[in-house]
């Protein structure tokens, strides 16, 4: 019962870092927003070939501003609810158990591929956020793909009793 509850807190604590994050995203949108134009248009890295790369449209910036705050309430939701099937299923059968994690893993997942894909390889590497100095989110990036991928690997142990 303790590994149950302990995967249950996680998946909750997990969403709920999720679901915080895509709030204060929504509550201060400009403080971001200016990251998210400054590492699209890559305006911060020095002279290089690959500025060909750049976005300096600021319509597309707040779509993809706006397509990472959908995508962390998308994975915030599922994480949250996939903590709820496992907290009804608590009490229940292995198989019924493990049957009810798939929604928090399906949440844990796409906060995993948003900061994954989306901040390190998109981010990080096709735009070069990683010579951007201060509007380098990497390291961020990368406390939330340990966390998130910390989370699911823990829950996706097979529960036997």
């Amino acid at each position: 019962m303790t590994v149950r509850l302990a995967k249950i807190a996680v998946a909750f604590s997990t969403g709920l870092l999720i679901l915080l994050v895509a709030l204060g995203n929504v509550f201060d949108y400009g403080t971001n927003l200016d990251v998210v134009t400054h590492i699209l248009s890559m305006d911060m890295i020095p002279e290089s070939p690959l500025k060909w790369r750049a976005v300096t449209s600021p319509a597309l910036h707040g779509l993809c501003y706006l397509s990472i705050i959908a995508t962390e309430f998308v994975s915030a939701a599922l994480t949250l609810y996939g903590a709820w099937l496992l907290w009804r299923a608590r009490m229940a059968s292995a198989s019924t158990f493990n049957a009810a994690k798939s929604m928090a893993i399906a949440g844990l997942t796409v906060g995993f591929l948003l900061y994954l894909l989306g901040f390190m390889a998109v981010g990080g590497e096709w735009f070069q956020m990683w010579r951007a100095g201060v509007y380098n989110m990497q390291e961020p990036a990368f406390r939330f793909i340990g966390s998130v991928g910390i989370a699911m690997l823990f829950i996706t142990l097979a529960d036997g009793a």
